[in-house]
């Protein structure tokens, strides 16, 4: 269990880690607290090596069922060339699988490069620079703006002090630090406010703190430890070609039973029992190499790096290769709000003064004493003509100024500072006193009730009068209200005198004030990102937000985007309420939440798994450190290109190169088409290789003629790679986002898509048969038995080669008909049926016909090939009309 700093007073803390704030530790103390607790440093599991990794390649099922195939076809059935074809596919497969998937310690890397080199700590009664590397628990570091907090620390002093703690937390704008000791044992990470946690970043101001943990017992640690323990959940599409392999399998050993016993069964005493075993067993075992679809895990890759580029174009960058088809399934998308749903960056929304709040588009004269109070009480340092530095509220406050086309430069020349009050964490104001000709312009800005106190007159039309008690609480009750829709609202003031002050502080310079109106700032929602949320809602995904934010900001930004409607208080659920709830029941009543506010890393993985522990297929997006384990853990991690850090990015099996919310809606699109046209690719080989199968079988089983081993693989060598290609760069089907994600359950046999299998594969044998018994009635060699035999097998092989090619444009849709708009607007399918369809027939040619064993057809002969062929589509199109049919009654 974790110790809680934070409750603990600085004198137990000092006494507990044996240190001396005023002194620091000894040189040799610290050389012997390194020894005892290591570097502070974070370590990574042990990588597999490259070797490891390739090997792990040919644990899938469907890869080793191929293997299996590969020997059989190749000792067995003598089938060599078979052989090596489906070893070429294995081993290419198994090395784009090794270089998509070299990436495991990614995450851990780009946490260690995060560290900063360098920390300023007392030892031995002197401030000295040591690599961070080196600091251990009790040592006294010193923090300023521009540092990387080294360590966690418990904060001993903060003056001003201002922490971006975004990438660890999810909160939006700095934390105001203290040293002050904490009550509650139980606070959110982004709510201790007393600590300073590692690879967070000093905005303003300055502090020390103890160390108090290093290296992996960080927080930023117990995320690298979180990546390091984190399950690799299996992609839908890795369980479906598994849920395939099994099924392949299952199949192909019926038919090796099947033709070895009706074999013995029907040729029982026409040869001896021992040649017959042998004979029956060769024959059912090229039928089971034949039923193998060799190329498709070749074609599978082929169709998911096609989809990579796709989606590349449109800005989402895929690290790795089965995330394409998981964003089609997915059911939910968990999303961050700072930086993926919201701009993470702070902007001026609504502006009150004269008694009226005004929208930041509403034009503000250059010499509005809010305006004024707003450029002048502001730290902030314009270089190169426009860019901001400084706190993320102040340069706001500047941005709106820009935006507004007030020359602010001009501005602080003429209203030059000369004295000033710095901000302070307990009064929450800052002041400077700026030259106005022979007058002193003083501006004040802070937190509106401290303010407030302050205030003894508010100017109206120009005209300044002592401000009543209405007043005052029509404005209290405006910051009630802008707070309400989630603002940052800050107060301003003035006040002109005629001479400075000897010494300036609150007591004189923030006194007698002149109210001048409020700001109020949020970091806004995305402009694209509503729409995408309503976009992925007709999909049937839910989108979740899940941040670090304060409740009250996460319940606006969600209802402003469509993911709460207003009013829907119970469906916000903060940090500290997710754990008063036991797995059992958040697992039960996860959808009864759309928002998560004030969570740490952890919730974000507890909130992933009850989502997959409800068979939900989820996405994860996220930008910063504290969404790394989420990213993970989910069934595909989404991380942001910009403002995400190298951490997420490492952790994610996508990249959103413009950080664009809606990227996400149209990858899910890319992802939806790429698994329906895996599916495509499916049906159309498995269908063809069922009508292989049942060729052979028949033919076997009738005593007909059989088809030649060249002539087979022919058929395979043409048929099941262009066409099957080209039908996985097959266009967006309409309506596809209109479809509700098709579930975890759902494989590609889902949809239709066996029984399609199984009466077209049926349709096709029937067809070939056919036409091989016209075969040996039509034709020149009617007279002659041997030649007539050879013409029919001919037309056999043709057909079976032919109607492929035709039954490919059947599968462009499984329930569609072709004879709709669109249908070949593939060019690369159009071009792949012509090219297949000249290469077949190219059999034909005199000095082909003996290599493939084959006659020269004549016109009548081809027409029964050709009539085949177009009874497949024919047949298929009525099934589909009847279909529809069916499914509209």
């Amino acid at each position: 269990m974790a110790k809680k700093y934070y409750t603990e007073s600085i004198p137990d803390v000092e006494k507990e880690l044996t240190t001396s704030i005023a002194n620091g530790l000894t040189d040799q103390e610290a050389k012997n607290r390194l020894a005892k607790y290591g570097p502070n440093a974070l370590t990574s599991k042990k990588k597999e090596s490259m070797f490891m990794r390739f090997i792990d390649q040919f644990k899938d099922f469907m890869i080793i069922v191929l293997i299996v195939a590969a020997i059989l076809s190749g000792v067995v059935a003598h089938e060599w060339i078979d052989a090596a074809i489906i070893m070429i596919v294995v081993i290419l497969n198994a090395i784009l699988g090794v270089i998509q998937e070299a990436r495991s310690e990614a995450a851990i890397e780009a946490l260690k490069e995060m560290a900063t080199p360098d920390a300023h700590v007392r030892r031995g009664d002197a401030i000295i620079t040591v690599p961070s590397t080196e600091l251990v628990p009790g040592d006294i570091v010193l923090l300023e703006a521009g540092d990387v907090v080294p360590a966690d620390l418990r904060l001993v002093k903060a003056h001003s002090l201002k922490i971006e703690e975004s990438a660890l937390t999810g909160e939006s704008v700095p934390v105001e630090k203290s040293n002050e000791t904490l009550q509650d044992g139980d606070i959110a990470l982004a709510d201790r406010l007393n600590m300073a946690y590692s690879n967070t970043n000093v905005t303003y101001g300055r502090g020390e703190g103890i160390v108090t943990e290093t290296g992996m017992n960080t927080e930023v640690g117990k995320i690298a430890t979180m990546l390091n323990n984190a399950d690799e959940t299996d992609t839908p599409l890795k369980q479906n070609l598994n849920h395939l392999g099994k099924i392949l399998t299952i199949m192909i050993l019926a038919i090796c039973v099947i033709v070895f016993a009706v074999g013995m069964f029907t040729k029982q005493g026409t040869m001896p029992t021992d040649k017959l075993v042998i004979e029956m067993f060769l024959v059912a075992v090229s039928l089971a190499v034949a039923a193998i679809p060799e190329g498709l895990p070749a074609i599978v890759t082929i169709i998911l790096a096609l989809g990579t580029q796709t989606m590349a174009k449109h800005k989402a960058l895929v690290r790795k290769l089965p995330a394409v088809e998981t964003l089609g399934a997915t059911d939910i998308i968990c999303s961050d709000k700072t930086g993926t749903l919201t701009q993470n960056r702070m902007t001026v929304e609504k502006l009150y003064y004269q008694g009226n709040i005004h929208d930041n588009s509403e034009k503000i004269e250059d010499t509005n004493p809010a305006l004024l109070a707003m450029i002048l009480a502001n730290d902030t340092k314009i270089e190169n003509g426009g860019d901001l530095l400084g706190d993320p509220t102040e340069t706001s406050l500047i941005q709106y100024a820009f935006d507004q086309d007030i020359d602010v430069d001009a501005l602080l020349n003429k209203y030059k500072r000369v004295q000033e009050v710095p901000f302070d964490s307990e009064r929450k104001l800052m002041s400077t006193v700026n030259q106005d000709g022979n007058r002193f312009f003083v501006a004040v800005k802070g937190a509106p009730d401290e303010l407030l106190k302050r205030v003894t007159s508010v100017a109206i039309n120009g005209e300044l009068s002592p401000i009543t008690d209405t007043q005052r609480q029509a404005i209290l009750a405006t910051n009630r209200s802008m707070a309400k829709k989630a603002l940052r609202v800050l107060g301003l003031a003035y006040k002109r005198v005629d001479q400075l002050y000897d010494n300036p502080t609150t007591d004189n310079v923030e006194q007698d004030l002149i109210f001048a109106g409020l700001v109020g700032m949020i970091d806004p929602e995305r402009p694209e990102a509503k729409a995408a949320v309503a976009e992925a809602h007709s999909a049937g995904i839910r989108t979740v937000m899940i941040t670090g934010d304060h409740q009250t900001t996460a319940q606006a930004i969600a209802e402003r985007l469509g993911i709460l409607q207003p009013g829907q208080d119970e469906r916000v659920l903060t940090g500290a309420q997710l754990d008063e709830l036991s797995d059992d029941y958040f697992v039960k009543h996860v959808q009864d939440y759309n928002v998560y506010a004030r969570v740490s890393p952890e919730h974000k993985v507890r909130i992933v798994k009850a989502w997959q522990a409800n068979d939900k297929i989820v996405a994860m997006t996220g930008d910063g450190v504290n969404d790394a384990p989420s990213l993970k853990q989910a069934n595909i991690g989404i991380g942001m290109g910009i403002t995400g850090t190298e951490v997420s990015k490492g952790a994610s099996d996508m990249v959103l190169a413009d950080d664009n919310f809606a990227t996400i809606v149209e990858a899910v699109k890319q992802g939806r088409k790429v698994f329906s046209n895996i599916q495509k690719a499916i049906l159309y080989l498995m269908s063809c290789n069922v009508g292989e199968v049942l060729t052979v079988f028949m033919m076997t089983m009738l005593g007909w003629d059989i088809l030649q081993p060249v002539q087979l693989l022919w058929i395979n060598l043409v048929t099941d790679t262009l066409p099957a290609i080209a039908l996985g760069v097959e266009p967006v089907e309409q309506g596809i986002m209109k479809r509700k994600p098709r579930g975890k359950k759902s494989n590609f046999f889902s949809g239709g898509v066996a029984s399609s299998i199984i009466y077209q594969g049926i349709l096709e044998g029937v067809l070939v048969l056919g036409a091989y018994q016209l075969g040996l009635h039509v034709g020149p060699h009617i007279n002659e038995p041997a030649l007539q035999h050879g013409d029919a097998l001919t037309m056999a092989f043709l057909t079976l080669g032919l109607i492929q090619l035709f039954h490919a444009i059947n599968s462009k849709h499984l329930r569609q008909s072709i004879f709709s708009k669109g249908t070949f607007v593939n060019k690369w399918f159009n071009g792949a049926i012509i090219i297949s369809a000249l290469v077949m027939a190219g059999v034909e040619l005199p000095f082909m016909t003996r290599f493939f064993d084959v006659t020269e057809l004549d016109g009548g002969q081809w027409a029964v090939v050709l009539i085949a062929g177009i009874c497949m589509i024919l047949i298929v199109e009525i099934v589909k009309f009847c279909q529809r049919k069916a499914e509209k009654e």
